[in-house]
């Protein structure tokens, strides 16, 4: 079952413990928006992590719109991948 409800970023739902969003990915990185840059169909959103490392990830015009994002505001990288590469110099 999915919980949606459109609502104005500024309104707060709340739910039951039992309705919490629950994920399967393993590699959830809170931190901090550093960056939004929006571009015509996606926007490119940097996260500053704990230590330094940053994450960026390019998501849809609308989800980014949709989180209400703004610098500062605290977010999560949630990495889900099938396979991860192995490089060196």
């Amino acid at each position: 079952m999915v919980y949606y409800r459109h609502q104005a970023v500024s309104s707060l739902r709340i739910r039951p413990r039992e309705e919490m969003m629950k994920i399967s990915a393993r590699n959830v990185f809170k931190g901090k928006v550093a960056e939004i840059k929006p571009g015509n169909v996606n926007t490119e959103v940097i996260i500053d992590l704990p230590g330094g490392m940053q994450v960026v990830s390019m998501i849809s015009k609308d989800s980014a719109a949709h989180l209400g994002l703004k610098k500062g505001k605290t977010a999560y990288a949630v990495i889900k991948a099938s396979s991860v590469m192995v490089a060196i110099d």
